[in-house]
């Protein structure tokens, strides 16, 4: 049987998507949550069509999302959206931001999709079904030394908060193959899952960058947790998300540099 959950929610990413997509380069308005925290008039524009999608089929549905408070419904059921994750690429016409709808029940995420309208590229994973993008099976990499491992993060909104994660950055430099820091966790997370990176760590994210992504490594092939290998869970501060293979090799790394 079709999951009508999923059904919903790639109709509301693809809705999303279309309006970013059609949006880039004729942003009308941004603003700032913070000194370097943008958001636009596309963000919220692409939060009315999720959260109204959703709860047009789901109205006892709660809702988490970035650019509005949460609301509570009856059902146990909550999603958690990200109507534009990586909206400063968006807004300097970067070509690396998405759309993120996860859905958790009992605290769990039992659905997460992730869509990127620049490249008309939708991953999607349902508990125990397998990570897909485009309706194909996607799969980790196998990579198994950190040499070989190509890796990304990134950094935090708020220049102190940054620093803590500079000598992580470095500190993988020395023992990886690459690292790149490309602007969105959630693509992060689905680059990880399709094979593309081996390995990704960041601080001080949100549970709507992280809520689809985790499911869709997860159920990939890979594995995610807190920095030094412990469960994790999308309303933690940190998070390490590999292939599996090389996990304790970077949980090594980032603990080392928590003790230091």
């Amino acid at each position: 049987m079709k999951s009508p959950f999923k059904s919903v929610a790639i109709d509301a990413a693809l809705r999303s998507g279309a309006l970013i997509k059609k949006s880039v380069g004729k942003t009308k308005k941004i603003s700032h949550k913070g000194r370097i925290n943008l958001v636009t008039d596309v963000d919220k524009a692409s939060e009315r069509i999720i959260i109204k999608t959703i709860l047009k089929a789901f109205p006892d549905h709660s809702i988490l999302s970035e650019e509005s408070r949460p609301t509570h419904g009856e059902s146990g059921y909550k999603w958690i959206i990200d109507p534009i994750d990586g909206t400063t690429n968006f807004a300097r016409q970067f070509p690396f931001f998405c759309n993120s709808i996860g859905l958790e029940k009992g605290g769990e995420i039992i659905l997460g999709i992730v869509y990127d309208p620049m490249r008309d590229e939708l991953f999607f994973a349902e508990k125990g079904k397998g990570a897909y993008l485009n309706n194909k099976r996607i799969r980790v990499s196998t990579v198994k030394q950190m040499t070989d491992a190509f890796l990304t993060t990134g950094f935090a909104y708020g220049r102190n908060r940054m620093r803590d994660n500079v000598d992580n950055f470095r500190n993988f430099l020395m023992r990886a193959l690459a690292v790149r820091r490309p602007g969105s966790a959630a693509l992060d997370f689905c680059y990880v899952a399709c094979g593309r990176f081996d390995g990704f760590w960041e601080l001080y994210l949100h549970p709507w960058d992280c809520a689809a992504g985790i499911l869709i490594v997860k159920e990939a092939g890979g594995k995610v947790t807190r920095f030094d290998g412990t469960a994790y869970s999308h309303y933690d501060t940190e998070v390490l998300a590999s292939n599996g293979l090389i996990h304790a090799k970077m949980a090594k790394v980032l603990s080392r540099q928590k003790k230091n």
